[in-house]
Parts: structure tokens; C-alpha cells; sequence
């Protein structure tokens, strides 16, 4: 199996992909270590702040020493050179907020997944033409579950994940999951500013399980 078909497998079978970004790079790695001992085997950091790719090699160097089943990606990826830093600093996959052909073709050539954020009906078929295998909807708290629904038979057979717009409920999972998605995104709603800044681990520890919990009931 190529890495790209590695890291979708992963996604597709986790169901969920958590992201954050946080300036402190040891808060970083605590809540990466949290969320790996709850299950987690692939996530996203975004490239969020100036400390991003700094924080990004300590993640790294942690996933090789203590973390071999983790795929960890990078998101807000917006042009072709952030992609190459990441990549060269070790990115499994690629995520951004729009679609920019030349982050598609630099993670193309090196054979890794990325996963462009779309809108419209549009941007979707711009990103298929550009061979996006998982499509995010962004942000999909203005789309909602009803715009899925409603490209679902348009697009038959593309993978998609909305991200923005996800609760920590099961109502909100599942209809999403109903609606015809295949992974939820989940930034905010999991790793929240309170717990980043109160260091609430234990916490996002649970909240992890019953993530992982309420997505296999509801895939």
C-alpha cells in the first residue's frame, strides 16, 4: 500500500480527524500523546501560528520515539512551498482550506494525501479533476448535513469529511454520518481553548473515547 492509501485507510477506519494548533510546542506534544493513548491514529495539526513547523519536528520526533502507529498530518496548508517545508519536516498528508492545484500536485509527488477544502459543487469537481480522494467540506457549519445530503448522488463514489461544524453529540455525528460522509473533522469542539490553556488532559482523554465511541456507532 502507498502512503497516500496508508493514511485515507487510516482516516476511513477512525472515522474522525482531530486538529488543532497551539503556540506552547510541550502543550502541543501532551495533547498529541493524550489523544494518541485514547486511540487515535492519525490527526492534523494546522499551521496555525508562527511556531507551526517548529512545533510540527517536535511532534515528529515524539510520533518515531514513542508513537509508531501514527499518521500525523498537516493542515492550513495554502501554497506549494508551506506544503514542501512540511513534507521536508516529515508531513504524512496534507490538509487545507481551499484548493490550490500546486499544494495537490507537490503532495501528488510524494505520493501523499491531500485533502482540499470545498464549498461548492464547483470546487468539488475542480478538486477531482486535481485527484482529491477526500474532499473536507469547509466550513461546514454554514453547509450543514442538508448540503451533503443533497450532493451525495452528484458526486457518487468521492469521499468527504466536513470539518468546522461538527458537535461532540451523537445527534450531530450521526446525521453527518447519515447524510453520507465518510470521517468528521473535529477542531474546537474536541481540543477546545480551555482545554489547550487549563491543560485539561484528562479530559480530553474521555472526550476522545466517546468521540471514537459515538463515530462507530454511527458510521
Amino acid at each position: 500500500m502507498s502512503k497516500k492509501d496508508i493514511v485515507l485507510d487510516a482516516i476511513l477506519t477512525q472515522g474522525s480527524l482531530p486538529l488543532f494548533f497551539y503556540e506552547d510546542a510541550e502543550v502541543s506534544l501532551e495533547i498529541t500523546r493524550t489523544l494518541y493513548k485514547a486511540g487515535i491514529r492519525v490527526f492534523e495539526y494546522t499551521n496555525r501560528g508562527a511556531a507551526a513547523l517548529a512545533n510540527f519536528k517536535v511532534l515528529k520526533k515524539a510520533q518515531k520515539e514513542e508513537m509508531p502507529e501514527l499518521q500525523l498530518g498537516i493542515g492550513t496548508i495554502k501554497t506549494a512551498a508551506e506544503a514542501t517545508s512540511f513534507i521536508e519536516a516529515g508531513a504524512d498528508f496534507i490538509v487545507a482550506p481551499t484548493i490550490n492545484p500546486e499544494v495537490g500536485a507537490v503532495a501528488k509527488q510524494h505520493n501523499l494525501l491531500w485533502i482540499p477544502g470545498c464549498m461548492t459543487p464547483t470546487e468539488i469537481s475542480t478538486a477531482q479533476q486535481h485527484g482529491a480522494a477526500l474532499i473536507k467540506l469547509f466550513p461546514a457549519n454554514i453547509l450543514g448535513p442538508e448540503f451533503m445530503s443533497s450532493i451525495r448522488e452528484l458526486f457518487a463514489g468521492q469521499l468527504f469529511m466536513p470539518t468546522g461544524g461538527v458537535d461532540l453529540n451523537i445527534d450531530s455525528i450521526s446525521t453527518w454520518f447519515r447524510a453520507g460522509v465518510c470521517a468528521v473533522g473535529m477542531g474546537s469542539k474536541l481540543i477546545s481553548k480551555k482545554v489547550l490553556e487549563n491543560r485539561l488532559y484528562e479530559q480530553l482523554y474521555s472526550d476522545t473515547i466517546k468521540l471514537m465511541e459515538m463515530v462507530q456507532t454511527s458510521k
